[in-house]
Parts: structure tokens; sequence; C-alpha cells
């Protein structure tokens, strides 16, 4: 039996590869596809090829933008012979795709294929608010620098390089606004009070506000006064502050200075006093000359304060009233003090009478709080033919003494008086003497005017 089997028919399983080529282009070669099918061959006929004789068995590699270092069994003459081994590699920029080595087989093909491709990164995405500019588009090596539109700043890498790997470096960078608006303010400015006045009114443009990045301010807010504001005497300061989209702010600033222009202060005349409108002594100020109670005001009445800082007029004079007892009426005589002074009559029916001789004494120990009070006395004492009436030294004539009477209701019998007002009205009656305390104490409470009352808490009593 074991020699019945050496004498049988030898055959031999073998596992060929169906091998269609396909042609890449850029590889320099074909590419193989394979499909592994065992079918069963006979010993090959004689004679056997000599693979030895046969110097290029698999067609010559030419990889382009690549090189193919081969190693051949024969020697570095036969390139491509049998059982030649390969390493492929590509240029710089260019990536191998396919295995790094090949090998020449019996079926005179390489063992595998592969081609150079060219290195190419992704397009880089657009920037808001800025662009970038690249030295060899998507290509390794290419270099991409950044920009942002005016008004904005990059935060993150300025360039970027395509890499080996086919990436880029870095990261992506971003256009920011951290620019502040640009703000500008109207000038400072300085101006003269209004005559008449403390203040000034004073107007002003809105500041000029400018975004250098998108042009677009979110809001100006103002610390102060709006314009067409009245300001007052001295220096203020108006601030302006502008937002933009992003919340970045700016500021400025500005003053306006409010001047009053001032006369020298005028000094009241001697027996008399001012009365100023405004302040007193600033530009348009009037001040207006008074006299008091048995005064008469001689000069100019109004004094007005220019622009040049000098008062109009010149300073009026407050004489002692000249009282005329040479009239034809009592209403003559009256008129004489009407808003001067105060009348208070006495009338008694002789000069011995004892209320009038009191009545005179307390008048005289209190002539001071009197003329405080512009109040002037008049006598009318004693019976006709021999009556005296009189105002101080001047004496009346028995034609106006009656008239007084029967004006006054002034009976000759008994001693009485009467407390006129300066308007000549009758205020207040006596029978019997009154003290000067009462008397001050009526008129001070009922009979001063506003300005009278104003004076005496300012002045004081110089009579205490």
């Amino acid at each position: 039996p074991r020699m019945a089997q050496e004498a049988a028919p030898v055959l031999l399983v073998v596992l060929a590869r169906l091998v269609s080529s396909t042609w890449h282009e850029g590889s320099g070669y074909y590419l193989e596809s394979h499909t592994n099918e065992v079918y069963a061959e006979e010993s090959p006929p004689e004679p056997a090829l000599d693979y030895r004789r046969v110097p290029q068995w698999c067609a010559t590699l030419n990889i382009h933008r690549g090189e193919a270092t081969c190693y051949s069994p024969r020697g570095s003459s036969y390139r491509s012979s049998l059982g030649t081994r390969c390493e492929l590699s590509c240029a710089r920029g260019y990536r191998l795709v396919g295995p790094s080595a090949v090998q020449c087989l019996p079926n005179r093909h390489w063992s595998g294929m592969a081609y150079c491709r060219q290195i190419r990164c992704h397009v880089l995405p657009a920037v808001l608010r800025g662009s970038y500019v690249c030295s060899a588009g998507v290509q390794m090596d290419s270099r991409c620098d950044y920009t942002c539109l005016p008004g904005y700043q990059l935060e993150g890498d300025r360039s970027r390089i395509c890499m080996e790997d086919g990436h880029w470096s870095g990261s992506e960078p971003v256009c920011v606004d951290l620019e502040p608006p640009k703000i500008r303010c109207p000038e400072s400015r300085e101006r003269i009070a209004e005559p008449g006045k403390l203040t000034a009114t004073v107007y002003w443009d809105p500041p000029r506000v400018r975004d250098s990045a998108d042009g677009v301010i979110k809001r100006v807010m103002l610390r102060g006064p709006e314009p067409g504001s009245e300001f007052a005497e001295g220096e203020h300061v108006i601030r302006y502050t502008a937002h933009d989209q992003a919340y970045n702010r700016a500021s400025c600033k500005f003053r306006i200075r409010v001047q009053v222009r001032r006369c020298p202060v005028l000094k009241p005349p001697q027996n008399g006093y001012i009365s100023c409108t405004s302040d007193g002594n600033n530009y348009g100020a009037t001040c207006e000359y008074l006299c008091d109670g048995g005064y008469e005001r001689q000069g100019t009445s109004l004094r007005v304060c220019q622009s040049t800082q000098q008062w109009t007029g010149s300073q009026p004079l407050c004489a002692p009233m000249q009282i005329n007892t040479d009239v034809n009426s009592a209403t003559s005589l009256l008129d004489q003090f009407h808003e001067k002074r105060r009348l208070f009559i006495i009338s008694a029916p002789d000069p011995s009478n004892r209320y009038y001789k009191m009545q005179i004494s307390m008048l005289q120990q209190a002539a001071c709080g009197l003329e405080l009070r512009h109040v002037t006395t008049v006598e009318l004492v004693g019976q006709p033919p021999h009556e005296v009436g009189r105002i101080r030294e001047h004496r009346l004539s028995l034609g106006i003494i009656e008239e007084l009477r029967r004006f006054l209701h002034l009976t000759r019998s008994h001693f009485n008086a009467v407390l006129l007002d300066k308007a000549g009205t009758d205020r207040e009656r006596y029978i019997s003497p009154v003290s000067p305390d009462e008397l001050f104490v009526f008129i001070d409470t009922f009979l001063l005017s506003e300005r009278e009352a104003a004076r005496r808490a300012q002045g004081g009593d110089p009579c205490e």
C-alpha cells in the first residue's frame, strides 16, 4: 500500500489569487483587487520557468509626488525582479495612502498599491466682524492671519498654520468690541446773570458721540441740569456718559460759570432807609430811598444798578419834614402827614386840666418811642377866642382848630384824645390819659405796615 500511494498521481492544491488590475491616477502603478479562490493545478509542464533569468518581473514602480526605495535579492540592478521589496514615501506636503512597503509577487504584481495625496486642512470658518488672509489656501504650511474691523480687537490666536496632520494650529479667535465710544462735550462757557436776577439761563448742544465699532450708541446719560436751565451764581460741572452696545463707557465734562455783576453796596441815608429788589446790588436791581416818619426825601427816589456796575443817579437826603400850617383847611393840613406820620390829637378844656398835664408829661418822656413809631402830637387846648392849637412849635389858626374839632368830633368840655393812622383814619379814642406803653402796644399790634415791622425786627428798639 505504501508503494501504491507513492506511485499515485500528485494533485497540488494551490491557493491562487484571481487578480484584476485597476489603474489609479497618480500612483504610478496598478491597484490590484483580489479575490481568494481554491482550485487544483497540475504540475507545471517541463521545462519549469526560471525566475532567476527574468530581470524585470513586476512593473516598474513610479509614485507621483513620492518615492520608492527598493531592495532586490539579486542586487541593486534588479529593481523589480521577483522578491523585490520597495518602501514607499511621499514628498513634503503629501500623505501616503496605502501600504508603506510592497513586494513583487510570483503573479508578476506588487503585493499592494499606494499613492500620495496632498495634505489639506478644512476651510476656516468666517470670523464675525473680522476676516483672514491665507498664504496658500488650505495647503500644508499655509499661514492664515486674522484681522478685525475698525473698532474691534482680536482675542485669541492672530494666525493659524495648516499642519502635517491636516489640522490648523491654535484655535479660532474672535473679534470683540473693547474700545469705548468717542464722546466730546461742548466747550466750557461763562455767562452773566440776567438783569434783576442772580441766575442765567444757559443752553448748549448735546455732546458729539461716535462709536468706533458698529456705530451704535446705546444711551447717553446727563449728570446735571438740562440745557435751558437756570444756573445760580458760581461754577457748575456738567457730565455726560455714553454707552455702546458692548457696554463700553466713555465720559466727558464741561463747566458753566455764572457771574453776577454787582454795583457798590448803597448806604441808607441818615433818617431813612433803602428798599431794594433782587439781591440789592446786582445788575438790574432797583433801590428805593425812603425816609423815616417826619422826614422828607430830597433827590431821586430810585436808583438802578447798571451793567457797567455803576448806579444811576445820586443818593438823596432825608430832611426834616416841613409842616405848613398856613393852609386854608384842615384837610390840607392833614394831607401833609398822609402816609408819613401818625397823629395823636389831644383835646383839653384848658391848660390846667390835670388829665392834659398828665398826658403831656408821659408823652414827653416817651419822645423816642413816639418818633420810632412816627407819631406826631397835635394839641387843641382852651376855649375860643383864646383857644390854642399847635404841632410842636407850629401854631394853628382858629379856623383850622374848629375844622379839626368838627371833623374828628372832639368836644371842648372835657379831656379826650384820638389816634389817626398814616391814612388819616380814626383808629382809637381815649377819654383819659393813655400810657405810652399801652399806646405803643396798640400801634405795634395793629398799625405797623409789613415794611415797618421788618425794619423794626431788623434794627431792634433803639429806645431801650
